[in-house]
């Protein structure tokens, strides 16, 4: 009977430990209305709290003063667009070969001894804004392909070194001659219209580029021998100073055609 009383005993003695809570709970306890509402009762008003700043009712702040950005470019006055519109019809009078890129006057037909002479010449005054130091006679073919090596070889060659280039020194054009000046010598394209010899080149700031001088130099070989290749192609003919001694101080461009294509040197 005593270890059945015992048993028992211990039974009911762990049914109760069991069944005590922990003294500390896993599980967030549910706060009641009342505990909220005591809550907020104790959080100060902003008007009592000492370090709030006043604010006086009926003045809105400003925003600073800016000018709003123009997204839209400005109209030019009627002044301005009456003299953009002189200056492009003045253009378009002076241009020859159909392109407003070249400016100059027609010539027309140029007869010469012999086979010497030019259809329908021009003399070149500009190409592409640049200026010829001598007013140069050729035919329209020359020209046009003079102003394309100007865009594209001679203005990409210089960049912006001095401000770019402003005035082409022309050293000779047409002329009824053989070639190089030497008896016997065949006719030089020069006597047909269709060559240019160029001699060096003044930039804006004053400075100048010269073939004979700048050719086997650090500062101005790189941009003469960059004009020298761009030249060849649109050229039929490209000489400069290392082709021969009689161009060692210019470079010569002529239209001519042959089979195999442009003859460079």
């Amino acid at each position: 009977m005593r270890g059945v009383a015992l048993a028992c005993l211990l039974a009911l003695t762990g049914q109760a430990a069991l069944a005590q809570p922990p003294e500390r709970s896993l599980r967030p306890v549910a706060r009641t209305a009342a505990t909220v509402a005591g809550e907020i009762a104790l959080t100060p008003r902003a008007a009592d709290r000492p370090d709030t700043v006043g604010v006086t009712r009926g003045v809105e702040p400003r925003a600073p003063s800016q000018k709003k950005a123009v997204l839209r470019p400005r109209q030019r006055s009627p002044q301005i667009e009456e003299q953009a519109r002189r200056k492009q019809a003045a253009r378009r009078r002076g241009s020859v070969c159909g392109d407003v890129a070249i400016q100059g006057v027609s010539v027309g037909p140029v007869g010469g001894p012999g086979a010497c002479g030019i259809d329908q010449a021009v003399r070149i005054s500009s190409v592409s804004g640049v200026g010829l130091s001598t007013h140069a006679v050729m035919d329209c073919t020359t020209a046009k392909t003079l102003n394309t090596w100007v865009e594209r070889g001679m203005k990409p060659a210089v960049r912006q070194r001095g401000g770019g280039v402003t005035q082409i020194r022309v050293v000779a054009h047409y002329a009824c001659r053989t070639r190089n000046n030497q008896a016997g010598a065949r006719l030089s394209e020069h006597a047909k219209g269709r060559a240019v010899d160029i001699a060096g080149f003044t930039l804006r700031d004053g400075s100048r580029i010269s073939v004979l001088d700048g050719w086997n130099t650090r500062r101005d070989g790189a941009i003469l021998r960059r004009m020298h290749k761009a030249a060849c192609g649109p050229f039929g003919t490209v000489l400069g100073p290392d082709a021969n001694r009689f161009h060692r101080d210019h470079f010569h461009f002529d239209t001519a055609r042959y089979r195999s294509g442009s003859y460079c040197r």
